[in-house]
């Protein structure tokens, strides 16, 4: 897969008492960029109907520089299918094509009673190194 871009304005509640993002946000910013990357109607549908889910195995965020209130940033992604359960998501958030933040974030798929299941067929198509 390319890599998915995602616009994120970065607004006043978004910073601290220092007028930076808060480091917490970013998990916020690359989650929205992950439900567009899946696709959000995709998700959805995964969640209502085959009641499959994907919950957080693993965060790891580097920090280089912070994003500020007024910032227009851009959350790039790529995905990959670490195995048969998990996606891994290589994350940066960039200003003007400047790294700001990055990130690998996995995720695991779980059913409805929270327990691992497979990566569904249409996202593991999705992310399949075939599919263009």
């Amino acid at each position: 897969m390319t890599s998915h871009v995602f616009p994120v304005q970065v607004y006043y509640e978004d910073t601290d008492h220092s007028g930076s993002v808060y480091h917490a946000n970013y998990l916020k910013f690359f989650e929205r960029a992950r439900e567009h990357a899946l696709g959000v109607d995709e998700v959805v549908r995964l969640l209502r109907e085959d009641g499959i889910g994907f919950v957080v195995y693993r965060a790891e965020l580097t920090y280089r520089e912070a994003a500020v209130f007024g910032d227009a940033l851009e959350i790039h992604t790529t995905v990959t299918l670490e195995s048969d359960y998990r996606l891994m998501f290589k994350q940066d958030a960039r200003r003007a094509e400047r790294l700001l933040v990055a990130g690998v974030i996995q995720l695991a798929c779980i059913d409805r009673s929270k327990e691992l299941a497979p990566i569904p067929p249409s996202v593991a198509r999705r992310f399949s190194p075939s599919h263009k």
